[in-house]
């Protein structure tokens, strides 16, 4: 039976997660929302419609959602050429396909974002499949998620970890039934990321690859 690696990307992977929140801030501006940078750094993780959702409130004008995700969508794009990657994030996808873990991405990119989120990466050949936010109905923290990525990856709950770095990643693990690791180079503080249901933490992927033996991924039997 195989084991599977699934992975958030933005802020887990790649350093993005505060271009995330100064170029929704600037979509909002430009909109004449006010929202304070904190609270937009809370929502990263979220998908686009439920971010600005989450943000704005019910009672906002919904006609101007796709105005906003679009507005975001641009200013996001001025980066794709030089989107940083964490330290040892390629290194520790092909340690774990090295090992015969089946790596899936589930992310809510697509597109043009996806690419330059894997160039960033460089370790297409240790990833096996993406689950993307548009295969599903319901984006983190919902289980589907993780689910579709487990799908893919043709294993069951308990054969997986899934690593992320917000607390919509961490409660859409748990709801999904797998193990669950945290980084905090998203930024989010560890009390956060243990309260959501992260059964270990870690600084990012250079820390969780030298702890590979010691982590939630050496509970699963090859």
């Amino acid at each position: 039976m195989g084991r599977a690696a699934v992975f958030d990307v933005d802020g887990t992977l790649v350093d993005t997660n505060h271009l995330h929140v100064v170029t929704w801030w600037e979509a909002f501006r430009q909109a004449g929302h006010r929202v304070p940078m904190h609270a937009v750094h809370r929502a990263v993780g979220l998908g686009s419609d439920d971010l600005v959702a989450h943000l704005l409130g019910e009672d906002r004008d919904k006609d101007l959602d796709a105005e906003l995700s679009a507005a975001h969508k641009a200013l996001y794009g001025q980066y794709f050429d030089r989107l940083p990657a964490l330290e040892d994030a390629g290194r520790l996808l092909r340690r774990l396909d090295r090992e015969g873990w089946t790596v899936v991405l589930a992310t809510s990119a697509g597109g043009a974002e996806l690419g330059a989120l894997r160039r960033a990466i460089s370790a297409d050949d240790a990833i096996t499949a993406t689950a993307s936010a548009d295969d599903v109905e319901e984006g983190k923290p919902a289980p589907e998620p993780v689910e579709h990525a487990l799908e893919l990856a043709g294993v069951p709950a308990e054969r997986a970890v899934f690593v992320g770095d917000t607390v919509w990643d961490m409660r859409a693990g748990t709801r999904a039934g797998v193990r669950c690791a945290a980084v905090l180079c998203g930024g989010i503080p560890r009390a956060d990321l243990e309260e959501a249901g992260a059964d270990a933490v870690y600084d990012g992927p250079a820390e969780l690859l030298a702890s590979l033996a010691q982590s939630p991924f050496a509970l699963i039997d090859p």
